[in-house]
């Protein structure tokens, strides 16, 4: 099978990273084992650096690497300086496998504690560097000199940083600004590329032509997640290329060129949806000149994308003017007498918002930079403490039992806790399960090569190379991640990058063994500080995802800003991602005795709630654009206007009482333990009509989609009307028709939409509280009414 453009690329980059990390290796290698008397007595620990080397130079670019170089810096004064200290102040022919336990741990909880002031890497490196200064001072007792021994170790990571800064020049450097403007041209590609996907299947005579166009949108959309990832990754490293490569002005990016590209993916969405509904557009809409001039729209479009992309392009024609206004659109002047030609007004919208996105030009951030200084006060929170207590705990319990089970070899089962710490939540068991699948790949590939190559020590560094390659494709697998790809690079280079540690099999089995008791500390802490499952972290985030969109909803009919209305999606948002990631996390957890976890209806949840929090974007777009066209009309107009923000707000507000209840009844752990709190607070007895609160189910007859539809159409042409009329009463008073009709008809295909997801996320909420409770009749409005008379 042909490998495709994207295939090619992942090798090419895999191959690459393999490369630089075999080079930085074989200098290290080169260093400690065929340098100068010099070198070899001061870096002690070549096993060091080998792990900075995999830890900074993975997938890895300049900018990224010289980044490595100061936080290096920065976790050595960290951990030697106040080692030294402590070395002193207690003896090292005192030490025992206990005291050195509890300073570790002290030490690493000091190093965590400020959560958000510190890089997750420099973390890493200083509580490596912890482990080793204390555990080998305990090891050698009386013989470490407790000034040197902790220098040693800072000039084992020095080497290692250096060996990254060489190795990442090598033919040429890997420049993260390189990659983020190779990634921003693919992207403008790719939205090219689809937009002019979905016009076929808009266009196309036949729903499996329309079809197939949309299937290969869908995979480029997938693409470009992709890409933007990557942007996000290599922007920050972008900054620290800046500084010495500021004669490369030819290489500077326009740092928000990637997120105006994202922001076009909301009208990008909008084109799916309407073709994912397989709504049938009435052909007497595509008839004739407005299909030509439809395609004469997606030129201008993919005109200003290109420009958006600083893409050269030759003399604009007539027929691609930008500043020449849409013919086609021009033709619409009455608004939709049905439902069924909603779809079709939304889909130009939808070209016309891309359009509008691609040539607005950028606004300066003009609001109050918060200051992002912190004091180690404000660390002092429950929350933010409890990474810093789980390391350390687990840090010093592996360390003391690791040097019970063998001395020689106890920093082993420190040192996997300390490069693998993750200040974030992650999935304990699965995380913990890569890691070990990882060393022991690793560490059997590395005994194999020593076998085979006992007697060739350079041939030995070159098996290394294939092992990166294979470990680059563990790191971007979805099985092992990059937990798992890291723990087998490591594995098998202090293997085959030393000499002189005794038997590379038994070496091996202590290694294994080591690691198996810092992973099984790690998660024995988990458990025991914070047993919440994934799953209930899951249902927690739900909960706040609706919580979030009662606000988003909330919002509509109250007259707030841009600022409020942006700040309130991007909440919304954040919700949804974090859902997202909580359900995978859910997903690869194990069950043990606990009920399995629905993942497939939390994906679904997920998807609707993605899909409504478009749909009150969109309805912000066409509010916006209805707005301006509204100023300075007539007092008979903007009466008729505020029947359509009230159908809107209606809508929203039932929304907005939909997402409360569903934000509070997911939180109940179980109904029968409910109804044991309502007869605990004397509630038996409560009244369904509890309160002014209406009833927010959309299941119910007088709520149906249909009828808000078409009471809202109704009060659409009453709006178009009056405005034009006022057009024609006052000269002054320029109004773009095709834009008001086109606002207000993709407001009514929000309105329909909004509808239908509102009764999907209802029929999903009872199926999961329903799965979580099969004892149990649930009545969703009934459920609800009883928590507002608990709370009242």
């Amino acid at each position: 099978m042909q490998m495709t453009e994207r295939g090619r690329a992942m090798w090419h980059t895999s191959l690459a990273s393999a490369f630089r990390t075999a080079l930085a290796c074989t200098i290290v290698g080169a260093a400690t084992l065929y340098g100068p008397e010099w070198i070899l007595r001061f870096v002690a620990f070549p096993a060091f650096s080998y792990v900075m080397v995999i830890l900074i130079i993975t997938d890895a670019t300049l900018g990224d690497t010289l980044r490595g170089c100061w936080l290096a810096l920065y976790a050595t004064c960290q951990s030697v300086a106040p080692a030294i200290i402590t070395l002193r102040l207690i003896g090292l022919a005192r030490l025992t496998a206990g005291t050195t336990a509890l300073a570790a741990a002290l030490a690493a909880f000091l190093v965590v504690l400020p959560n958000n002031l510190t890089h997750l890497v420099a973390k890493r490196i200083a509580l490596g560097q912890i482990v080793l200064i204390y555990v080998i001072g305990y090891i050698n007792g009386a013989e470490t000199e407790p000034v040197m021994h902790p220098l040693r170790v800072a000039a084992s990571t020095a080497l290692g940083v250096i060996a990254c800064v060489l190795a990442l020049l090598v033919p040429f450097p890997r420049l993260a600004t390189c990659e983020v403007k190779q990634s921003s041209k693919e992207i403008g590609q790719n939205v090219t590329t689809r937009v002019k996907l979905y016009m076929k299947a808009f266009c196309a005579e036949d729903a499996t032509s329309a079809m197939a166009s949309v299937s290969q949108a869908r995979e480029l959309s997938r693409m470009s997640s992709k890409l933007y990832q990557t942007i996000k990754r290599y922007q920050p490293s972008m900054r620290w290329e800046r500084l010495p490569f500021k004669i490369w002005r030819w290489q500077n990016v326009n740092d928000n060129k990637g997120e105006k590209l994202q922001s076009m993916e909301i009208a990008l969405r909008g084109m799916e949806m309407v073709l994912a509904s397989k709504s049938p557009i009435p052909s007497s809409l595509l008839a004739g000149e407005v299909k030509d001039g439809i395609k004469n729209m997606q030129e201008r479009v993919i005109l200003s994308i290109k420009r958006v992309n600083n893409i050269p392009q030759p003399s604009v024609t007539p027929e691609t003017d930008l500043e020449k206004p849409d013919e086609c659109l021009q033709t619409l002047q009455e608004i939709p007498e049905t439902s069924q030609e909603l779809p079709f007004y939304f889909f130009l919208f939808c070209l016309r918002l891309l359009e509008t996105i691609s040539t607005a030009k950028p606004e300066e951030n003009k609001g109050s930079v918060k200051s992002k200084s912190r004091s180690w006060v404000s660390d002092w929170d429950s929350k933010k403490v409890m990474p810093a207590i789980k390391l350390s705990l687990s840090l010093g319990l592996a360390i003391f039992l690791g040097s019970l089970y063998s001395k020689p070899n106890g920093y082993w089962a420190g040192l996997p806790v300390a490069i693998s710490f993750a200040a974030a939540r992650e999935a304990t068991f699965k995380v913990a399960n890569v890691k070990a699948q990882g060393t022991v790949i690793g560490t059997v590939y590395g005994v194999m090569g020593c076998f085979v190559f006992q007697r060739f020590l350079t041939v030995r560094f070159l098996s290394l190379l294939p092992w990166f390659i294979f470990s680059t494709f563990l790191s971007k697998s979805r099985m092992y991640g990059q937990a798992g790809g890291i723990s087998a690079a490591i594995g098998a280079v202090l293997i085959l990058g030393r000499k002189n540690f005794g038997e590379p099999s038994d070496f091996a089995i202590d290694r294994i063994v080591e690691t198996f008791i810092g992973l099984s500390c790690s998660i024995m802490v988990e458990l025991v500080l914070q047993p919440t499952r994934a799953a209930n972290v899951a249902k927690l985030e739900l909960s706040r995802s609706f919580h979030a969109l009662y606000e988003c909803a909330s919002l509509f009919g109250a007259k707030p800003s841009k600022a409020e209305i942006v700040e309130s999606q991007k909440k919304l948002r954040s919700h949804l991602t974090a859902l997202k990631k909580c359900t995978e996390e859910a997903q690869a957890e194990p069950s043990f005795w606990f009920s399995p976890f629905n993942a497939s209806r939390y994906e679904k949840l997920f998807k609707s709630l993605c899909r409504m929090a478009d749909l009150l974007q969109f309805s912000s777009h066409a509010i916006g654009f209805l707005g301006e066209q509204g100023k300075g009309n007539s007092p008979q107009c903007k009466e008729i206007l505020r029947d359509v923000d009230q159908d809107l707000k209606s809508l929203t507000q039932s929304i907005g009482l939909l997402a409360k209840s569903f934000e509070e009844i997911t939180l109940l752990k179980s109904l029968d333990a409910f109804e044991k709190a309502l007869v605990k607070n004397d509630n038996s007895s409560w009244d369904i009509e509890l309160g002014k609160t209406p009833n927010p189910s959309f299941s119910s007859p007088e709520s149906e989609p249909e009828k808000i539809l078409n009471t809202y159409l109704q009060h659409c042409r009453g709006v178009a009307d009056g405005m034009f009329r006022a057009e024609e009463e006052r000269e002054e008073v320029k109004v773009d028709k095709s834009q008001v009709v086109l606002s207000l008809s993709a407001l009514g295909f929000c309105v329909e939409k909004m509808g239908q997801e509102a009764i999907e996320i209802e029929e999903m909420v009872k199926e999961v509280v329903q799965s979580e409770n099969p004892s149990s009749h649930v009545n969703l409005h009934e459920i609800s009414c009883k928590i507002r008379s608990l709370y009242k």
